[in-house]
């Protein structure tokens, strides 16, 4: 694909996820249909908009789906420099327990009641990053140990994400005061976002984005593997460690902000990567777009599945994740005999 059709097929794919993004502001409890909901933010005059359309839309649907989108993009770039990183296609911020880890670190934050705020980066958001970035460390390290091969990151990723839920947990008996909070967010979802939420977690999610674009030639040399790398001078501790940082700060902003969205950044890269090929300068924006637009649908389906019941985002994206990781792993199964 020319560059020139490419940046047709980002252009269309952005008019797609706008056009998604209109659609989300009407689905909910009181549905507003897409004309109106345009109608709120061109027309100035405010001559025949409902006041009730402006009141729903703008202060409590606007920073929650641009949320959702933000989040989906982030964790569909995470899962595309994952699957660099380990040179493995089933790599996501979920299955090798970046996620879990996230989960741990902001859980013990909630149950400590820590409240203090830096620069919009308060205490989940940290002890989501450092949970989430000690998680990815100890499977990378188990990961390599075994040569690197699936079957050891799969194996790595399920125990430590099995350790991770049991502690979890435990925090979860011993702090029953903050029992539903946890419990909650450990579903995952948009419920009750609003830009408080947008602003803290918002600027380290495309600030994460646009650093991993930049490193999308690194990134085609790490999915090569080291002898590539090393041949056009790549310093591979250095690259190593600046995507495991930058993809892990996206994971944690993305867990601190909506819970355990999981899936999303397995699903997102490989369709990403089934129709745009897989050099990172193109895979990442349209991860980055396709996980946007899959977090969207899902929110969609929370929030019209059960109306007027809210699902949690998390319930949904992991059973359809789910099945499509199994039928990844099927379709591996001759190179997990042999790894």
């Amino acid at each position: 694909m020319s560059r020139y059709r490419f940046t047709i097929v980002v252009l269309i794919l952005t008019g797609v996820l706008f056009v998604a993004l209109v659609v989300s502001l009407g689905v909910g409890a009181v549905f507003i249909p897409p004309e109106r909901v345009v109608r709120v933010f061109i027309d100035s005059s405010n001559t025949g908009i409902v006041a009730s359309d402006v009141t729903i839309i703008r202060d409590l649907r606007l920073a929650r789906v641009l949320l959702a989108a933000l989040v989906g993009a982030g964790l569909g770039t995470a899962g595309a420099a994952f699957q660099a990183l380990f040179r493995n296609p089933l790599a996501d911020p979920f299955v090798i327990g970046a996620s879990g880890g996230a989960a741990l670190g902001a859980t013990l934050a909630i149950t400590l009641g820590l409240t203090w705020n830096m620069a919009g980066f308060g205490p989940i958001p940290l002890a989501a990053f450092v949970g989430s970035l000690l998680a990815v460390l100890v499977v990378y390290v188990i990961a390599n140990g075994n040569g690197g091969s699936v079957i050891g990151l799969l194996l790595a990723g399920a125990a430590l994400s099995t350790v991770l839920t049991s502690v979890v947990s435990l925090l979860m008996l011993i702090s029953d005061e903050n029992m539903h909070q946890i419990f909650s967010w450990l579903m995952g979802g948009f419920g009750g976002r609003s830009w408080v939420h947008l602003w803290s977690s918002g600027p380290y999610l495309f600030l994460g984005f646009i650093l991993m674009w930049l490193l999308a030639r690194p990134l085609d040399a790490l999915a090569c593997g080291d002898e590539t790398a090393l041949t056009i001078g790549l310093p591979l501790p250095y690259a190593r460690g600046a995507v495991v940082a930058i993809a892990t700060l996206v994971t944690a902003a993305a867990v601190s902000a909506a819970g355990i969205i999981g899936f999303v950044g397995l699903v997102a890269p490989h369709i990403a990567r089934l129709f745009f090929g897989a050099t990172h300068h193109r895979l990442i924006p349209t991860s980055a777009l396709i996980g946007a637009l899959l977090t969207l649908l899902a929110d969609d389906l929370a929030r019209t599945v059960l109306a007027p019941v809210e699902l949690p985002v998390g319930i949904i994206t992991s059973l359809v994740g789910g099945i499509f990781f199994l039928y990844l792993l099927k379709s591996r199964q001759r190179e997990l005999r042999g790894g």
